[in-house]
């Protein structure tokens, strides 16, 4: 028997924080205007990803972005706001994304739910199932989205310091815990809010040991195995 679905999912719960993300610097009041304040963000995000979040200074932004000083200054009165607002933007096309991931996830989990019995066997093959899917996303994490991951941990370390920061964090990691217990939930764990938050902080170590080393085949096969050791435990 197939669970029911949550009253809120991970979809909606991504979707509604992209529509209520918080900026702090000055509105655009033109298109072409939310374009270059857009273009100020982005060169942000490149400038944390290669000098970290040190090096965003409104100097070196404006020169990344190939706008005037005037420019960061007008719509940032201060690096704080460029800083939350570089980050809020991430967040909230970080939403966006994963809102679509978690809707097409729950629909795959349900079909391979539907294909099995309920038996010790098939329970034991979907965990397998369900290990390998969690490890191709971690993998293409890792190797399509590097630079966000990098900035990722950029802002979750300075977040440590600035409470405006602290707080967009926490909805970032919110969408990843509702996504987890989604996932979770749907396929019939007994307490999908804690292992939810065990899933993550296994998924956050292995995106953090990928940035450091690189991907190497040791390095998959011992994700795959924590993984697959995870899933049977849930499922079992």
């Amino acid at each position: 028997m197939i669970p029911a679905a949550p009253r809120q999912g991970a979809a909606s719960v991504a979707s509604t924080l992209a529509r209520n993300v918080q900026y702090q610097g000055r509105k655009a009041s033109r298109q072409g205007s939310e374009l270059r304040r857009q273009a100020i963000l982005d060169a942000a995000m490149r400038i944390v990803v290669r000098d970290g979040v040190r090096g965003v200074r409104h100097r070196a932004v404006a020169a990344e972005a190939g706008v005037p000083l005037s420019a960061t200054t007008y719509y940032f009165k201060d690096i704080d706001d460029l800083l939350n607002d570089a980050f809020a933007q991430y967040v909230e096309r970080s939403a966006v994304f994963m809102a679509k991931l978690w809707s097409n996830t729950e629909d795959l989990l349900r079909a391979l739910i539907a294909r099995g019995d309920g038996s010790p066997q098939a329970r034991a093959q979907l965990a397998d199932e369900i290990a390998r899917l969690t490890a191709d996303y971690v993998m293409h994490q890792l190797q399509t989205r590097r630079d966000q991951l990098i900035a990722e941990q950029a802002f979750r370390q300075e977040a440590l310091l600035n409470p405006r920061l602290a707080s967009l964090v926490l909805a970032h990691q919110d969408i990843l815990l509702q996504g987890g217990r989604q996932m979770l939930e749907v396929l019939g764990s007994r307490d999908p809010v804690q292992d939810a938050q065990v899933l993550t902080a296994i998924i956050g170590r292995m995106e953090y040991q990928g940035l450091l080393a690189g991907t190497q085949a040791d390095a998959d096969r011992e994700m795959l195995g924590i993984l697959t050791r995870f899933m049977q435990w849930v499922l079992g």
